[in-house]
């Protein structure tokens, strides 16, 4: 009898909802928060290597393409000769330039000139190298700009210490008004140097 009634106590206290054993709170284990930082740069690490990979496929194509265009230039159109393209608007030309871009200074005699170019040139590509190297947070808009100086820069250099000059190709006029002759570098060089200049004029 008395086993009996301890069972139907318990029963009872199931029944009433009145708690037969006390509940042991559980222990939750707890992990460190990951930083939002610390998630973000393993994918900001993989974005700034993509980008300076493009950087460089950029000055790469720049570089190969005056190099291409220019030897074509010498090699099927002789020197002096005209062909035109559209009427009144644009003829490919060939010429050599042995002053800087867009032929300025190229009738200069002295000769410290060419001295005066190379080094001049120089100190831009290193000058680009350097910043290229020390900006970690560059946007791509001043990556591009300085990648487009750079492939223009070292291909007109080349040729200066190759040659002495640069050959010069691109004319574009309207009538009797004629723009400088100029190349693949020369435009480079002037897309990507506009590109720094709207860059530090919307930027403020």
């Amino acid at each position: 009898m008395p086993q009996r009634y301890k069972a139907s106590a318990a029963l009872q206290g199931l029944n009433t909802g009145k708690p037969v054993c006390k509940r042991v709170p559980m222990q939750q284990k707890t992990f460190p928060a990951m930083d939002a930082a610390q998630m973000r740069s393993p994918v900001v690490k993989r974005v700034h290597i993509l980008q300076r990979i493009a950087y460089v496929m950029i000055t790469v194509l720049i570089f190969a393409g005056d190099q291409i265009t220019k030897s074509l230039v010498k090699d099927s159109i002789p020197h002096g000769a005209v062909v035109p393209v559209i009427p009144d608007f644009f003829n490919i030309i060939h010429t050599e330039n042995s002053g800087i871009a867009f032929s300025l200074f190229a009738g200069a005699s002295s000769e410290w000139k060419m001295v005066l170019l190379i080094a001049v040139s120089m100190a831009l590509l290193i000058t680009v190298v350097v910043v290229a190297l020390k900006s970690h947070e560059m946007n791509w808009e001043t990556g591009v700009a300085l990648a487009l100086v750079l492939g223009g820069a070292s291909s007109n250099l080349l040729d200066r210490i190759r040659y002495g000059q640069v050959v010069d190709f691109l004319d574009v006029y309207y009538r009797s008004y004629h723009w400088p002759t100029f190349n693949v570098a020369d435009s480079a060089i002037c897309v990507g140097a506009g590109l720094l200049i709207l860059e530090l004029i919307f930027s403020k």
